[in-house]
């Protein structure tokens, strides 16, 4: 008889601590040690996305890195925005997406742009040939120790890029996505249990919970599916650029359930589920990906 293949989640991918280490804004995945593994050696799609075509925010790294070679590995063309300033990145996830013999759109923005979320959608519908998959992903994560110190601008920009983007797309996509569409939305395992060093940040993540569920009442009449994903402590260059105290970055994880922190690649299949027919009866919710946290809306 053919046994199983098991594989103990507490030893797979990197579990050992990490080394110090810090990046100047904006961080790059190319240059952390180690490299996230965002599925770019072993995602092997099965055609779940077969010629649509998907928007994500912040996918030059990280877990919309991740979700973006997903998606095109399943099929799928993929435009995706990222920050101005992470060209290497990004240019790797276009050549990973062409590999998998799909069109890639390259979107440099600075979400705290007001124009941006307009000319993304556009240039993306113009690109693809029209929209039915959203991923908004992009987050800014800077850690201040006490409120006394958290620049208000800081505020503004996290608001803005995290959240307050998330409705202007919304608004700019809409009218583009048929029934049968997903929006996916990134939340965290933060908006359910926030660390007092991130509180502008934990309180997007909340907000985006709550956007979630609501977007998702509107859009059910039009036949669109909108849910979210709440990682937990992923590896992406989001905590190397001040999003985690330094002193903290070795122990990174290793307080999870599964004694680790979680990588980019782990995270795709989910995404790859919620936009896909086989969520065809999944809408208004929030899945945690987070080594063993729980959460709660």
């Amino acid at each position: 008889m053919t046994e199983p293949v098991l594989r103990d989640p507490r030893k797979l991918f990197y579990n050992d601590r990490f080394e110090k280490q810090d990046q100047d804004t904006p961080a790059l995945q190319t240059n952390m040690t180690p490299r996230p593994d965002c599925g770019e050696e072993s995602y092997v799609g099965s055609k779940k996305m077969e010629n649509r075509r998907v928007l994500i925010t912040g996918a030059d790294s990280g877990i919309g890195r991740a979700a973006a070679i997903a998606f095109a590995r399943e099929g799928a063309d993929v435009a995706f925005q990222y920050f101005p300033g992470e060209e290497k990145d990004a240019k790797e996830v276009a050549e990973l997406i062409e590999a998998a013999g799909r069109k890639a759109v390259l979107l440099p923005y600075d979400l705290r742009d007001e124009q941006a979320p307009k000319e993304i959608v556009a240039k993306a519908v113009a690109e693809l040939n029209g929209l039915d998959t959203l991923v908004l992903n992009s987050a800014q994560q800077i850690s201040q120790e006490s409120i006394e110190t958290l620049p208000i601008q800081q505020v503004k920009d996290t608001f803005t890029i995290n959240i307050i983007s998330m409705f202007a797309i919304v608004q700019e996509a809409v009218s583009h996505l048929p029934a049968g569409s997903s929006i996916i939305t990134t939340t965290s395992v933060q908006a359910f249990n926030p660390s007092d060093n991130l509180m502008d940040y934990a309180a997007t993540k909340a907000a985006i919970a709550n956007f979630t569920v609501s977007l998702a009442t509107q859009l059910a009449k039009k036949g669109i599916r909108v849910n979210g994903v709440a990682p937990g402590p992923i590896w992406t260059p989001l905590q190397l650029d001040q999003g985690q105290p330094e002193e903290k970055l070795p122990d990174f994880g290793q307080q999870s359930l599964l004694e680790r922190a979680g990588q980019p690649v782990e995270l795709a299949p989910v995404y790859v589920f919620l936009a896909s027919n086989d969520a065809s009866y999944v809408t208004a919710q929030i899945y945690g990906v987070t080594g063993g946290e729980p959460i709660n809306l």
